[in-house]
């Protein structure tokens, strides 16, 4: 009997049928095991459960600690050490609970955890804590009592239904002008607007789950369930999705349940003094790149732990949705490392991680329980067959799939190839090239390329030019060259994109430099960790040209609902660097060309009058007019054909639409 269709779908999966009947069968098997006949949605509770709680005027506190012998909740009323009267209760299953006087805790105060096991103890932060704080100058991290007297009320509903994101990418700390970590209410504030202006439709916020090492970007969890203190309040950011959703831009969390930092203070690592409460135990419980700890995605509560995640980042902060991070990690025994994922067979062979299969599934189907309209994005390299496919077909149940080989593509072929190499058949093939049954989301860069290590697009192209010639009085042709290819690189990528877009912030007008966090090896420095907004609004730089194009080019995407049909190739002339194709009624025209422009370069198109509705070469895109973009084209018959022929200048990119 066929469980899953993915088969149908992809006849090359044929030969391994059974394995894919089987993954699905053991999904629906582990969501009967757990839910016990109950919603899925009521089993992914546990932050209603577990935790700090104000109920009947009591302070109840439960906590989940199998191999724990003694929990001791620990603040400045025991002088932070453990006391009788501070004891939680073993009430069986692993659970401990303590119930106290309200009068023990008052708003902001703060407190911990110390547990005992047979043969040690340490202290320890709830695993289930809201809100976390660290010393500025020991970074000693404590749980925080965050108890108003006022819950914060959202005044916005969620924005409609997105098919299509257009995501910015962002992380809060760096997104200000001064050295030094911005907050929530900061970004609210400056940097929203420009989104908005902008015509992106969703946030992607990164480093939003807590975690110790700020240089870590935010993929190093301690506390899955508190909002980064260092950006603000929760109620702050409580306000920023809210104002976001009143603009009509939806808000996804960048979520990291494909690890967890190994601090055993601040973390889930030996919480109850085992290696595998949480994780799996010896060398598999280890990431042995990312220095990090392994979930086990068997156990039951674990899987309890991670969909109440889901499920409390959803209801208490309107969350429209994740972006998984670390899928290939998760799904593979092996992280996915030293293995390109050439054959179907890779996809099969034993090594992968069904458990986190199992887990993914489920996410992926509450997710969508709480939220019909939630956007979910799956960050797998592997390329895995049905990540990204509906569960009513058999598939994982993603939204969308992160297209991260396009940005790989990119960094080789600048890095790589001489301008006049440049293949402009493979263009089209790597960057089109999407399984039919699944949408992904496109990207020239994102905050990998930023970092230290690697380069942005912008720096990959003009280098060391980008500090002496930006100046709208300083003719450079390296600029030139810089900014035409950037523009034309951005808009292929979207235009040819299986379903959404990604951009990290900033990227969109050429942001200088890279990113480096405050560490010893910079003298603890804001300075790389933040963005230059000043560089776009100043009118004597040439970085708002890039920003004009960015905009125009977002408009044109989602005026013309450019992702509702697949692009058709119309020319692709290696020769002469010129690749022609048409989405959704658009004719896109790229002349990669270094030192070529052609006049009246002809190709087939159906009769009529077609008009040019976005030029880079425009002249408020840095551009150089050598179109007149008023000019309405008429197709010439030649030979029996419809010929169009347009005038293409070197390096530059052309999108028409026939005239009605």
């Amino acid at each position: 009997m066929k469980i899953s269709q993915l088969t149908d779908i992809d006849p090359f999966l044929i030969p391994f049928e059974r394995t894919i009947n089987r993954r699905f069968e053991e999904m629906q098997k582990k969501e009967k095991d757990i839910t016990n006949g109950i919603p899925l949605a009521d089993f992914a509770n546990g932050y209603l459960y577990f935790g700090l709680h104000n109920i009947n005027n009591n302070w109840v506190i439960r906590e989940w600690a199998p191999n724990a012998t003694n929990i001791y909740i620990i603040g400045e009323f025991s002088n932070w050490k453990p006391q009788q009267k501070y004891k939680l209760k073993n009430i069986g299953n692993g659970i401990w609970e303590g119930i106290f006087v309200n009068s023990l805790f008052t708003h902001l105060d703060l407190y911990k955890f110390y547990v005992e096991w047979n043969g040690g103890s340490g202290e320890r932060i709830p695993s289930y804590s809201q809100r976390v704080i660290f010393d500025e100058k020991t970074y000693i991290a404590t749980a925080q009592v965050w108890h108003k007297n006022s819950k914060y009320k959202f005044n916005n509903k969620s924005p409609e239904l997105i098919k299509n994101p257009l995501i910015y990418e962002v992380h809060i700390g760096m997104s200000g002008e001064e050295p030094k970590i911005s907050t929530y209410s900061e970004f609210r504030e400056t940097v929203l607007p420009r989104i908005k202006k902008l015509g992106y439709n969703v946030i992607q916020l990164m480093a939003i789950q807590e975690h110790p090492y700020y240089g870590s970007f935010g993929y190093q969890v301690s506390n899955f369930f508190a909002p980064s203190s260092r950006f603000g309040t929760p109620d702050e950011l409580k306000q920023l999705i809210d104002t976001a959703h009143g603009e009509g831009i939806a808000v996804i969390l960048d979520i990291v349940h494909s690890h967890s930092v190994k601090n055993e203070n601040e973390g889930l690592s030996r919480f109850d003094g085992t290696e595998y409460q949480y994780f799996h135990e010896g060398v598999r419980g280890n990431h042995p790149v990312w220095d990090s700890r392994c979930f086990d995605y068997a156990k039951n509560e674990v899987i309890h732990f991670l969909l109440s995640n889901c499920k409390y980042w959803i209801e208490e902060y309107k969350f429209d949705g994740f972006r998984f991070d670390g899928v290939t990690s998760m799904i593979y025994t092996h992280h996915g490392l030293g293995t390109d994922f050439g054959d179907y067979r890779l996809y099969f062979d034993g090594n992968q991680d069904e458990d986190a299969l199992t887990y993914l599934y489920l996410a992926n189907k509450l997710i969508h329980s709480l939220n019909p309209k939630a956007i979910t994005i799956a960050e797998d390299v592997s390329g895995m067959p049905g990540m990204a496919t509906s569960q009513q077909f058999g598939g994982i149940g993603f939204d969308f799939r992160m297209s991260m080989g396009v940005a790989d593509f990119w960094s080789k072929t600048i890095s790589e190839r001489r301008d006049e190499d440049w293949n402009v058949g493979d263009m089209f093939f790597r960057l089109s090239d999407k399984r039919v049954e699944e949408d992904t989301i496109s990207y020239a860069e994102c905050h990998d390329q930023a970092m230290v290590g690697d380069k942005t697009i912008m720096f990959r192209l003009v280098d060391k030019e980008m500090y002496s010639s930006m100046s709208v009085l300083t003719p450079s042709i390296i600029i030139d060259r810089g900014i035409a290819l950037h523009k034309m690189i951005r808009l292929i990528t979207v235009a040819l994109a299986g379903g959404g877009y990604l951009n990290f912030m900033g990227n969109e007008f050429g942001h200088p430099e890279w990113i480096d966090f405050p560490r010893e090896g910079n003298n603890f420095s804001y300075y790389y960790a933040r963005r230059q907004w000043h560089l776009e609004d100043d009118e004597l730089l040439k970085y708002k040209y890039l920003h004009n194009f960015d905009k125009d080019m977002i408009e044109l995407v989602k005026t013309h609902k450019l992702f509702s049909k697949r692009p058709q190739q119309i020319v692709c002339n290696n020769s002469d660097h010129v690749l022609v194709f048409e989405r959704n009624e658009l004719i896109f025209v790229f002349n990669f060309s270094p030192t070529k422009s052609y006049t009246d370069y002809g190709f087939e198109m159906p009769r009529g009058k077609y008009k040019i509705i976005l030029d880079s070469d425009n002249e408020k895109f840095c551009g150089f007019n050598r179109n007149d973009d008023n000019l309405i084209h008429l197709t010439k018959r030649e030979s029996g054909v419809c010929m169009l022929k347009l005038y293409l200048p070197s390096r530059t990119a052309l999108v028409l639409e026939k005239c009605k």
